[in-house]
């Protein structure tokens, strides 16, 4: 029994979780273990091709597609991203980030689609969630766990324009809203759906024929019950197989809103690993990929960022270790986490690949310590 398995099973034994897939590739090397179920009745065994609401860490592949636009010349990195969402051509900002939400003031100058790519726009979530112009962002960001939830993207920018910006464009890090804008902007700029231009331009690609906005009816006999603990120490069930994820939301959202496996998030981790090709065919360019992987952040920014980031840095779509601070924080290191119990990260220096797939949400955004002791099972191995 390896390491890994030893680690999983020990979550899955003690009622952590129902189930889980965890994966480890260094080169064409691949370890893929699985345990438990796909939900707490032990219905179904985990399995490799089980299917789980990824979350968060859909938010690399949603700045992937974005780059792909850069380099064919529809949109630039300076480019105002009113230009394509007119809707957010206005935008004011709180005078201090405790200000009330009417004492405003102009914002210094146009919101980028660099400032959408590196979380950096004015609007998401900082560490002090009581301020009132967070309170305001959380009557629109709403919880990327029930996608049914959110209005069609035109409405949500309107009620988002209505919102202050919390930072003048550029000047902090802030988490969430970056990422669900840049997947309006994908639909606006190529002229597709969101979850049409993944398809075509990375899911067919890269053979991630289980990846989309929804698990349609003839794959639910492998997609897990999602759970979220319920406070005393017992899990609740958080969605259903044939619950939010039944049919393509109005709100693809490029935050948060995908489904995946574990062989198919491992197509897209050796992509960004290859520099941007897969199977002889160049999806992205060099310098995309290395904007990806390359933290963007200042000292400052990332030490205001630390609820999220815990002093690590962030790319495009991305965190991106900076200071080895744990045994798995590798320089240059990226990735994210699932708030609904996922994680995938790269490790270019040594071409590691490492994902795990859980179905029980996390309470905030510390990462659980099955995340933490799945990093370091993998990273000793």
């Amino acid at each position: 029994m390896s390491a890994l398995h030893e680690t999983l099973r020990r979550y899955v034994d003690d009622g952590t979780a129902p189930g889980a897939v965890g994966l480890v590739a260094r080169g064409d090397s691949v370890e893929v273990v699985t345990a438990g179920s796909l939900d707490v009745e032990g219905t179904a065994p985990m399995d490799r091709e089980s299917l789980f609401r990824i979350a968060s860490i859909t938010k690399p592949v949603t700045a992937a597609a974005l780059l792909m636009l850069v380099e064919e010349g529809r949109i630039a990195l300076d480019t105002p991203v009113a230009e394509w969402l007119p809707e957010l051509a206005d935008p004011v900002v709180v005078r201090t980030p405790s200000a009330p939400v009417d004492d405003v003031v102009p914002t210094a100058r146009p919101i980028t689609v660099e400032d959408l790519l590196s979380s950096r726009p004015g609007w998401g979530f900082p560490a002090d969630f009581t301020l009132p112009a967070v309170g305001a962002l959380f009557g629109v960001q709403k919880d990327g766990r029930a996608p049914q939830a959110y209005p069609d993207p035109d409405t949500w920018l309107t009620d988002l324009a209505r919102v202050p910006l919390l930072y003048q464009p550029g000047e902090a890090w802030l988490y969430g809203t970056a990422s669900d804008l840049q997947g309006v902007l994908i639909a606006r700029v190529s002229g597709r759906t969101l979850p049409g231009f993944l398809a075509e331009r990375i899911f067919e690609p890269l053979g991630m024929k289980d990846t989309a906005f929804e698990a349609p009816k003839e794959k639910r006999d492998r997609f897990t019950t999602a759970y979220r603990p319920d406070g005393a120490g017992a899990l609740e069930v958080a969605d259903t197989p044939d619950g939010q994820w039944s049919g393509v939301p109005a709100f693809p959202s490029g935050g948060g809103g995908l489904v995946s496996t574990a062989d198919d998030y491992l197509a897209f981790a050796r992509l960004l690993l290859n520099g941007g090709e897969a199977g002889g065919r160049a999806l992205l360019s060099p310098t995309s990929v290395m904007r990806m992987t390359t933290d963007h952040l200042t000292r400052q920014q990332r030490e205001s960022g630390a609820l999220f980031l815990e002093g690590q840095g962030w790319g495009y779509g991305g965190s991106v270790d900076v200071s080895p601070v744990d045994p798995w924080n590798v320089p240059g290191r990226y990735g994210w986490v699932g708030g609904t119990g996922t994680t995938a990260h790269i490790v270019p220096q040594t071409g590691t690949v490492t994902i795990l797939l859980t179905q029980v949400a996390m309470e905030n955004p510390t990462p659980t310590p099955l995340m933490r002791d799945f990093w370091r099972c993998t990273a000793a191995t």
